[in-house]
């Protein structure tokens, strides 16, 4: 028995000859999930034949995932990092890029937060524990209480690298001890709302009406933008990103289907609705 199941497991997305159903396994980015069972979802409707199984975890799981040869699909909201495409290579695995949505990363905070604009190097400063108290950028005289996404987590990277060291490679500032890690967008969104002493980071589309954005400018001088889909697409608004999809080599006829299917106008709908930015213009 044990002989058979393994003969007869060679890939995630092979079709089954007795029922021609394929499954094509999608893990990765806590970001993009939401969008990823939005998109699994409606294809399944249109291709009933072909099931998608979508999972989180972060980008660096599900990466790791893919180096692994356990997944079809890795959702990563950051690139691949030239450790994890050295490890894919060691394990004969060439993982393709694809470009697959834009997403704002917007600064959050409770409602009642008077602040309404802070520089990069402000949110630098911040986060990374230079400065400690609202009173400091326009706000009451209350401590900031930081919240970060956990270390797996490919937004955590991005922000890490592009905000609080500000894009620079030889910039080794940290997030500061005191932040508190949580493992899912939702969770930060969570305690700004209960918090009106909390400042945040999340993507654009787990943004929602019972909280407020920060406008954000590269130059003390302004102009301040606030996140939006217009901001992004323009290059005004200074803390964009892509977001991607990795595949373990050149996909295989169902992938690539469904991967076409992604970046055409129907699933790229779906990008705007659930608030992303759509990249299928391009």
């Amino acid at each position: 028995m044990a002989w058979v199941l393994t003969g007869c497991r060679q890939s995630s997305a092979t079709a089954s000859t007795e029922t021609t159903t394929v499954t094509i396994e999608n893990k990765g980015s806590d970001t993009i999930v939401n969008l990823a069972l939005a998109w699994a979802e409606r294809y399944q409707k249109i291709e009933p034949n072909v099931r998608i199984a979508v999972t989180g975890g972060g980008s660096g799981t599900g990466i790791a995932a893919l180096v692994n040869g356990t997944v079809d699909i890795a959702n990563a909201s950051r690139q691949i990092k030239s450790e994890e495409l050295e490890a894919a290579q060691a394990n004969g695995i060439e993982p393709q890029e694809f470009v697959i949505s834009r997403d704002a990363i917007a600064i959050i905070v409770h409602p009642s937060n008077p602040v309404d604009y802070l520089t990069l190097q402000q949110i630098s400063d911040i986060f990374s524990g230079k400065i400690t108290h609202w009173k400091d950028v326009g706000g009451e005289d209350r401590p900031i209480v930081l919240l970060s996404r956990e270390t797996n987590s490919g937004t955590h990277v991005y922000f890490l690298e592009e905000v609080i060291r500000l894009g620079d490679e030889d910039n080794e500032t940290l997030f500061s001890p005191d932040t508190l890690l949580l493992p899912s967008s939702e969770g930060i969104g969570t305690e700004v709302r209960q918090n009106p002493n909390a400042i945040g980071y999340d993507g654009l589309g787990y943004v929602t009406d019972d909280m407020k954005t920060i406008s954000v400018s590269r130059d003390p001088e302004g102009p301040f933008w606030p996140p939006t889909v217009d901001t992004v697409n323009s290059g005004q608004y200074p803390i964009a990103r892509e977001l991607y999809m990795y595949t373990a080599g050149e996909p295989s006829a169902h992938i690539k289907t469904y991967l076409e299917w992604i970046l055409g106008p129907e699933a790229q709908q779906i990008v705007l609705d659930l608030g992303f930015v759509p990249v299928a213009a391009e």
